[in-house]
């Protein structure tokens, strides 16, 4: 074949299109092609140089070289194992419907795996809104001299110490409690047995020779055995298991506490970088709203606890401490936490005389004003700013779906999205 026939048959391209390294035309390098004897290459120089359209840095060498660096034929896909297929169509309603069982089916089982790790899960969320908490009462010693890790050093051993404090006043009152209840129960079964209201159940139906039938013979039954003892044995494996969570929970406060910067850092650099400065405002207010809010619900619970210990002093009510303590635990809780302990405060007071309950309950009317319109306002004002509908349907909601602690988080995490629709969504609106 000429030299003419090989410029103008486009199987046969001129040399002019081969360049330093190629073996052969691109066109035609990705087809497959039966393997190159290294005795061919003196007649593929000899080709190459014969052809007067080739380009002067490409000789005859070049070419011998470029083929003898080649890889071997079945590294490259040669076609010695067969030739590739056509590739999947991806609109086949087969390849869809593959698909899309494929990642349902992924979808539930990740679902499942949340399940199964949900107290886990439950327990890095508390840790994390508790370092959140702590964290502008590390910045505020920050700026008061003290390095971040004295900081954390000085917060976290504060908290400690309030931990203690609680344990050692609810413990020794709850087995003090337990020990009284104890030898009380003949007393309280008797005077429940002579009172007349019993005696003249008894004496129409019978009522304490059938409670007395009914004891016997479950105490004779082996099942209300194995029952008791489950139910002792889950009591103590849920005192084993609370122990261990809240054990659990401040160590990984600490570490949140102390590498929160950190943390937040290492986020900001998964943001592209024309955008991380704006994601980096935003993501410091929000976590500063959030840090704030849980700082302000500690403050104003434990201010509803210190007046609550002054006022059963005062009454000299027993156990003002642990009332105190439950009062302040309960204030947690939005909207209606404070009043779920001024409900438990009165009812003990009613056990007194309904004296005590009227007193108490005339105090704690007075105190919920001053709360809600002063205390509460210029405590949270620097904090978070959510609308008061906004507020109940956010803690309605998170308790709902997550109890308690829903309810606790519901109303800080309402506050980051205000922030960003406020700040992102609107503006975005604004434009179009």
């Amino acid at each position: 074949m000429s030299s003419e026939t090989k410029d103008t048959d486009p199987d046969h391209p001129a040399a002019g299109d081969l360049e330093p390294g190629d073996l052969m035309p691109r066109r035609e390098r990705a087809a497959d092609q039966p393997d190159t004897d290294p005795a061919d290459l003196s007649s593929v120089a000899a080709g190459v140089a014969a052809t007067g359209t080739a380009d002067s840095r490409t000789s005859a060498a070049d070419v011998t070289a470029a083929v003898a660096s080649e890889p071997p034929p079945d590294t490259v896909g040669s076609g010695r194992y067969g030739l590739p297929g056509v590739p999947m169509n991806r609109a086949h309603p087969f390849y869809i419907g593959f698909a899309g069982a494929a990642g349902a089916l992924t979808a539930i089982w990740l679902l499942g795996l949340l399940g199964q790790l949900s107290s886990v899960l439950t327990l890095l969320v508390v840790a994390l809104f508790l370092a959140l908490g702590l964290e502008p009462v590390v910045a505020l010693l920050e700026r008061r001299g003290l390095s971040r890790g004295w900081s954390v050093t000085v917060v976290f051993v504060g908290v400690i110490l309030v931990f203690a404090g609680f344990v050692s006043a609810v413990v020794p009152a709850l087995v003090t409690q337990g020990a009284e209840l104890t030898k009380a129960a003949p007393d309280l079964v008797d005077s429940f047995q002579k009172s007349s209201l019993v005696q003249s159940l008894d004496h129409r139906y019978g009522l304490i020779s059938s409670i007395t039938t009914q004891i016997q013979g479950r105490l004779k039954n082996g099942e209300t055995v194995m029952q008791l003892f489950g139910g002792v044995y889950g009591a103590g494996a849920a005192v084993v298991s609370g122990a261990f969570s809240t054990f659990t929970v401040l160590v990984l406060t600490l570490y949140f506490t102390a590498s929160l910067r950190s943390m937040t850092e290492a986020a900001y650099r998964l943001v592209p970088s024309s955008r991380r400065p704006r994601v980096k405002l935003l993501a410091d207010e929000i976590i500063r709203r959030i840090g704030g809010y849980i700082a302000g619900q500690f403050a104003v619970a434990s201010i509803n606890g210190l007046f609550t210990f002054i006022g059963l002093m005062a009454l000299q009510l027993p156990y003002p401490l642990v009332l105190a303590i439950t009062v302040a635990l309960f204030g947690l809780i939005p909207l209606v936490g404070a009043t779920l302990g001024a409900i438990i405060v009165v009812l003990v007071g009613l056990f007194h005389s309904w004296q005590y309950a009227l007193i108490i309950f005339v105090y704690y009317m007075v105190y919920q004003q001053i709360e809600n319109y002063l205390i509460a306002p210029r405590i949270m004002a620097r904090t978070v700013s959510v609308p008061g509908a906004v507020a109940v349907v956010a803690a309605l909601a998170g308790g709902t779906l997550l109890g308690v602690l829903g309810a606790l988080i519901a109303i800080p995490v309402a506050a980051g999205l205000l922030l960003i629709m406020q700040e992102v969504l609107i503006p975005r609106q604004a434009k179009h």
